[in-house]
């Protein structure tokens, strides 16, 4: 003991110092007792309120209520300093009552409690990474529990608000400029961690490097951007402003060439059910998009694409192949597109390799070629797309099955130049859901499939023609309202469209934003009949839904966040099941449109 005094002595400048920097330590966290209300915070689907009892400290305390497939989440983002530790705790209270901290630059990090039935101390540590200046704080529950209580919540550590803003950056110019996108390069600035790109004067990019490619630009617009620089002390000046115009056109791979509002259908070429097998001559002139159902795999895995007609057994009346080939080239003389679509139901499709995405590349290609077709549509479902555990942001995806189909995707994009027309049928969980869950979640547990569309479709948004999410065969979807919405009425098509053409934050992450599609990239999936699936519209409330969305009437509750005159279209499954319902979809689409 009189050993370590004396070290203790020798080393007071060194004691000094660390005592010091303890000192400079202090609560990051904005309003982590909850005194002012919900200041600072956000809960999703409304589900956090303020209580007065129970609480740990001072006179309130956070109650959040998990409903349905909502958990409960409130966060907050908060400065931080790169490169520095954190303490993060929170007095919790209930069953299953989740801490946590996402966006550390390093690993995230999240502790829970099983079950609290007084006050409990949930404490997490991490580390900043060397360009983070920002950390998003999190509370959550569990599906189907009861509410949880939260109160005096902290991040010990050096406060970000330290030291000098960087200075403006200089020479900021565009690069490639397409209907939909805006490449933007500037000068790197001494001590900055980040840069933030302003579209029109509002903040709307945060990048670490020095470029970027703003997307979801509508065509023939003029835009002007500028840049800021960042680091732990804040945020310089705006650059100087360049602006661009964005060419003419419907968004990426031959949008331009559909008419302005176009009807997309799938063909049951390669199969039969209830609803009978129609000849590609048989299909009428309404359909602008004819996409042949479906091309499959040999196996999951193998990315060996497949696709030959009905046989004749199933299918008695088949044309031939020359007759099907000839039908096609005289569809496409017509103005139409006739594209292959891989996947569906029972086509499950894994590029988990590169040799499977070797593989579906030369073999989509046979079929493109083989049949003289425009393009690709991309209908994977099942378990074809998920995401791998800690592949959280879909702007840099990870996961082989993503990566390896994007590749692939861009490699077809490449072979067959600026007219190869690329469409994508995901279903909504794939998508719109991914506004609440993405891939299993900061500490693992949710379905990995949750939202796994939106790194490819955010990938390939310069190359893609349609997007048309399926709005049928889905359970209820949480809108930006924050309201849950149930397929078969124009409500439910009204807020997922919405939600495509404004964007929305990925899992709740503002710093992770889905950007809006352009809204000739756009067009609403639905059955053609009540057989075709379950979710069916009927013609009225299909026009209510276009109308809303093109026109800004017949609303209902929802509110957009905008009017679309440029939305694409409708698509549905199928031709074949319009066909068994008398064409009652087609000719409702033609009456609208004044076809």
């Amino acid at each position: 003991m009189a050993a370590l005094a004396a070290a203790v002595l020798t080393a007071g400048g060194l004691v000094l110092s660390a005592e010091t920097a303890r000192a400079a330590d202090a609560d990051v966290a904005t309003n982590g007792g909850f005194e002012s209300g919900l200041s600072g915070w956000s809960c999703t689907g409304g589900s956090g309120v303020i209580v007065n009892t129970p609480v740990h400290g001072g006179t309130s305390a956070l109650k959040a209520t998990p409903a349905g497939s909502d958990n409960a989440k409130c966060s907050q983002t908060v400065t931080v300093r790169p490169d520095s530790a954190y303490t993060l705790s929170a007095w919790v209270q209930g069953s299953y009552v989740y801490l946590g901290a996402a966006g550390t630059g390093t690993t995230d990090v999240s502790t829970w409690t099983p079950s609290a039935p007084s006050w409990q101390k949930l404490t997490t540590s991490f580390r900043t990474g060397p360009a983070t200046t920002s950390v998003t704080l999190y509370t959550n529950g569990w599906y189907g529990t009861p509410a949880y209580h939260v109160d005096d919540l902290s991040l010990i550590g050096p406060g970000g608000e330290t030291g000098q803003p960087p200075t403006v950056p200089a020479g900021l110019r565009t690069s490639t400029v397409t209907a939909s996108s805006v490449g933007l390069t500037w000068s790197p600035v001494t001590g900055a961690t980040g840069y933030t790109v302003h579209r029109n004067g509002a903040p709307d990019v945060n990048v670490t490097g020095t470029s970027t490619t703003v997307t979801g630009l509508s065509p023939a617009t003029a835009y002007s951007f500028q840049v800021s620089a960042t680091n732990a002390a804040g945020r310089s000046a705006r650059s100087s402003a360049v602006t661009a115009t964005t060419p003419a056109g419907g968004g990426g791979g031959n949008g331009a060439d559909l008419p302005a509002h176009a009807l997309v259908g799938y063909l049951h070429s390669s199969f039969a059910n209830g609803s009978g097998y129609t000849r590609m001559s048989d299909v009428p002139a309404s359909w602008d998009v004819i996409n042949l159902a479906f091309g499959e795999p040999t196996s999951v895995t193998s990315g060996d694409i497949r696709f030959s007609l009905c046989p004749v057994a199933e299918c008695p009346n088949v044309e031939s192949a020359a007759e099907f080939k000839a039908a096609i080239k005289a569809k496409q003389a017509a103005g139409k597109k006739v594209l292959i679509s891989i996947g569906g139901q029972n086509g499950q499709v894994q590029l988990a390799s590169t040799a499977a995405r070797d593989a579906f590349v030369s073999s989509v290609s046979k079929i493109i070629d083989e049949y003289g077709l425009d393009g690709l549509d991309i209908d994977f479902e099942g378990h074809s797309l998920s995401l791998n555990n800690g592949d959280t942001d879909f702007r840099n995806p990870t996961s082989p099955v993503i990566v390896n189909l994007i590749s692939a995707v861009k490699s077809l994009k490449a072979k067959y130049g600026a007219d190869f027309v690329l469409t994508m049928a995901p279903e909504t969980f794939f998508v719109q859901l991914g506004y609440q869950f993405y891939g299993s979640g900061p500490w693992g547990g949710q379905d990995p499939r949750a939202g796994a569309y939106l790194p490819v479709i955010h990938a390939l948004r310069d190359d893609l023609t349609l997007l048309h999410v399926q709005d049928y065969n889905s359970g209820p979807i949480m809108g930006l309202d924050n309201q849950y919405h149930s397929m078969g009425g124009a409500d439910f098509h009204i807020a997922m469209t919405d939600m495509l053409l404004t964007g929305f934050p990925v899992a709740g992450d503002t710093t992770k934003v889905f950007p809006a599609l352009n809204p000739g990239q756009v067009a609403i999936g639905l059955p053609a009949s009540t057989q075709a699936g379950n979710g069916h519209t009927t013609p009225s409330e299909v026009n209510k839904a276009l109308d809303c969305l093109t026109k800004k009437t017949n609303c209902g509750s929802y509110q957009t966040h905008g009017t679309w005159p440029a939305l694409r279209g409708l698509m549905t499954w199928s031709i074949n099941w319009d066909r068994f319902n008398q064409w009652e979809f087609s000719r409702n689409f033609d009456t609208y449109f004044g076809g």
